[in-house]
């Protein structure tokens, strides 16, 4: 199993990116993914998720109206679309999956600042 996170950097409050997970190494369309932040000193917490089946979406209640998490299960990748940034956004952020174990990318830092 292999994750690779796309697409973070720097921008501006209020300002946007499209975060991108590609995956390998399994069924991706039977799986839910996931993506995780982490901040410094903090824990790492769970931003969205999207389920294998119909596609369900699930939020943190700090991202819902903003961010927006959605699936190509023909391209074998998750993307999270982060609009209206705000400072409390910066972190690095994971994608994730369970196949028996816990997979994780490696990460892509996300700064968001004037």
């Amino acid at each position: 199993v292999q994750l690779v996170e796309s697409g973070g950097g720097w921008v501006q409050p209020g300002g946007s990116l499209r975060l991108s997970c590609a995956a390998s190494g399994f069924t991706f369309s039977s799986y839910t993914m996931n993506w995780y932040r982490q901040a410094p000193g903090k824990e790492r917490e769970l931003v969205a998720r999207i389920t294998s089946a119909f596609g369900r979406t699930d939020y943190a209640d700090s991202v819902k109206g903003r961010f927006t998490i959605f699936r190509d299960n023909g391209k074998n990748t998750v993307y999270l679309q982060m609009n209206s940034l705000k400072p409390e956004d910066t972190a690095v952020y994971y994608c994730n999956t369970w196949v028996s174990y816990a997979y994780w990318g490696q990460g892509t830092q996300v700064t968001v600042s004037s």
